[in-house]
């Protein structure tokens, strides 16, 4: 009996492959050429050296992937760089940003900045707080928030579960219009209002503006968030026979809740650092106004804007300006925070 002896080919499928650590020795090389070269032909600027590196990043990935594995792979591996290109170019200015504002910010940031007011301080003058500012920023905030959130959940909840026709179309026509409309408008818009009713400068019109452009970020991430919990929970629990409004409360805003409580607070961020409702309808106020519907009240964002107005004269105003942003920046990061505490808490419970 004659045996054969199989031979065992390599198989055409399995080619030459970059080791693992090709991509960070590649992205290595192409920051020292770009910072050796730049300093060569005396260009001294970090930001054009980052995009000439970012650009021989990609150039040298596919140059190397083509000639070692192939045109084919060659082109997936400069896809991924592309991406990992606009990863970076999209963290590093956040990054800059907040090591700016932090780096700036807590040279004033204290507990004496934080529980004063600007009183008799003048805007040249070292010394003075926020505390009135935080005041108003939290009454203006709190009050749009609650008219805008009921009327956006509620407004939301019409379109995915009982709209039809030419009203749900036109409600959907003008969130969608609202959504895009500059603040500036919302705020001349109560402004006009004010003078037809011969009303005053407030927090409470200024809280107006900020739920005008807060209530159609609602409605918006409020929608989307009851269009994903699944049409199999409703039918359900209808076919139990449980009415729909019952079915909407107990059913579908426990699924959701997480999505929607996400999406007020990114609503209340979006708010929370406006400055043209507020310069035009609070006016500002260096005392501590703790009603938001008698007279002119100050806030974070003006405060920022009048500090920083005044701070080519005075480098005590230019440090509170930082101080306040970083303040503004905890409170929204505070916020966001508490929203995806709320969301994992009221998040409905899976069984095993």
């Amino acid at each position: 009996m004659s045996t054969t002896t199989a031979v065992q080919r390599p198989s055409s499928l399995q080619g030459a492959r970059l080791p693992k650590w090709s991509p960070w020795a590649i992205a290595a090389g192409s920051v020292a050429v770009s910072v050796g070269g730049g300093l060569a032909v005396g260009i001294e600027s970090r930001i054009q050296w980052g995009l000439i590196a970012a650009i021989l990043f990609v150039l040298a990935t596919y140059v190397i992937a083509a000639r070692v594995e192939g045109s084919r792979q060659a082109k997936d591996r400069i896809a991924t760089s592309l991406v990992w290109v606009a990863f970076l170019l999209a963290v590093v200015p956040l990054v800059s940003l907040v090591w700016t504002t932090v780096s700036r910010g807590v040279k004033v940031l204290d507990v004496y900045f934080l529980t004063h007011s600007m009183g008799l301080v003048a805007d040249s003058e070292p010394g003075g707080g926020i505390y009135h500012a935080i005041i108003g920023t939290l009454e203006q905030v709190g009050l749009a928030t609650l008219f805008a959130a009921p009327i956006g959940v509620l407004t939301a909840i019409y379109l995915v579960e009982y709209g039809r026709g030419n009203l749900a179309r036109a409600v959907t026509f003008f969130v969608d219009v609202m959504t895009g409309i500059p603040s500036i408008v919302a705020g001349l818009f109560i402004l006009s209002l004010l003078l037809i009713f011969d009303m005053g400068f407030s927090g409470f019109a200024g809280a107006l503006a900020l739920a005008i452009l807060m209530m159609p970020v609602v409605v918006r991430s409020t929608e989307e968030m009851l269009k994903l919990v699944p049409n199999e929970l409703r039918e359900a629990s209808l076919a139990l026979g449980v009415p729909k409004w019952r079915t909407i409360l107990k059913v579908v805003l426990p699924t959701a809740v997480g999505g929607i409580t996400t999406g007020v607070m990114l609503a209340v961020a979006r708010i929370a650092g406006e400055t043209a409702p507020v310069l035009l309808l609070v006016f500002g106020n260096p005392f501590i106004n703790n009603n938001p519907f008698d007279g002119p009240q100050a806030s974070l964002p003006l405060y920022i804007y009048q500090q920083y107005s005044q701070s080519a004269g005075s480098p005590a105003a230019y440090d509170r300006a930082w101080a306040a942003s970083l303040t503004l920046i905890a409170f929204v990061m505070i916020l966001n925070l508490l929203a995806r505490g709320i969301a994992r808490w009221k998040a409905p419970k899976t069984g095993r």
